[in-house]
C-alpha cells in the first residue's frame, strides 16, 4: 500500500451509529473506537475529510440548517481530543425527493466522485495516496472508480454488504480499518 496522505470518512454507519436520518444531536452516538480513529490519523498527519451523502434534507425529514447545526455538534466533539476534520463534503441531492431545490440526479452523491475529485485537485493529491472507509456499496463504488484504497466496515450496513462488495478491505469498525491502513501503508507521517 502506498503513502496514505489523507482519508475519506462516511458518516452514518462508520462514524456515528446508523440511527434512520440522524439530524438531531440526542440521536447522534459515536460508534466505540471512532475518537481513537480519528486520534490515530492526527497524529499521522493524514488529512480527514468527512463525505456523507444525506439524501433526508431532499426528502424533507430535516434541513440543510440541521444538518449543518450536527455537524458543528460533531466537530465540536473532534475539537475536543484536537482532531482536525480538513471539511465535511455533502450531498443534499436525491432523485426522489420531495423538496425541488434538492431532488436531482448528480454527481456530488456517492457513488458519484465529484466531491471526491475536487478535493483531489484542490489538495494535489494523487488517487493512490487516498483510503475511503465507508459502510456502503455507494462509498466503495465512489473509491473503486477514482482507483483509492477501500475499506468496509460492518457497522451500519456493511454486514449486509460484505459478502458481494469489492473493498479492499474489510473490516469490523473504522478503528480496525486505521489501525489496518497504517500497519500496512507508509503513511505514518510523524513529525
Amino acid at each position: 500500500m502506498n503513502r496514505i496522505k489523507a482519508v475519506f470518512l462516511d458518516r452514518d454507519g462508520t462514524i456515528n451509529y446508523e440511527k434512520n436520518y440522524v439530524h438531531k444531536i440526542d440521536d447522534f452516538e459515536l460508534i466505540p473506537g471512532t475518537l481513537e480513529a480519528l486520534r490515530l490519523l492526527t497524529d499521522s498527519n493524514i488529512k480527514i475529510y468527512i463525505i456523507t451523502n444525506q439524501a433526508g434534507i431532499a426528502r424533507g425529514y430535516y434541513t440543510e440548517e440541521q444538518f449543518h447545526d450536527l455537524t458543528q455538534y460533531m466537530l465540536g466533539c473532534f475539537d475536543k481530543i484536537e482532531c482536525k476534520i480538513e471539511k465535511v463534503l455533502y450531498c443534499p441531492h436525491h432523485p426522489d425527493g420531495t423538496i425541488p431545490e434538492y431532488t436531482r440526479k448528480c454527481q456530488c452523491r456517492k457513488p458519484g466522485t465529484k466531491l471526491i475529485e475536487e478535493v483531489m485537485n484542490n489538495e494535489k493529491l494523487n488517487a493512490n495516496e487516498i483510503a475511503i472507509v465507508g459502510d456502503r456499496d455507494s462509498d466503495i463504488e465512489a473509491g473503486l472508480r477514482l482507483g483509492l484504497t477501500t475499506y468496509l466496515v460492518l457497522t451500519g450496513y456493511g454486514s449486509e454488504h460484505q459478502h458481494d462488495t469489492k473493498a479492499d478491505y474489510i473490516k469490523p469498525d473504522m478503528l480496525s480499518a486505521i489501525k489496518h491502513l497504517l500497519e500496512n501503508s507508509d503513511s505514518v507521517n510523524m513529525t
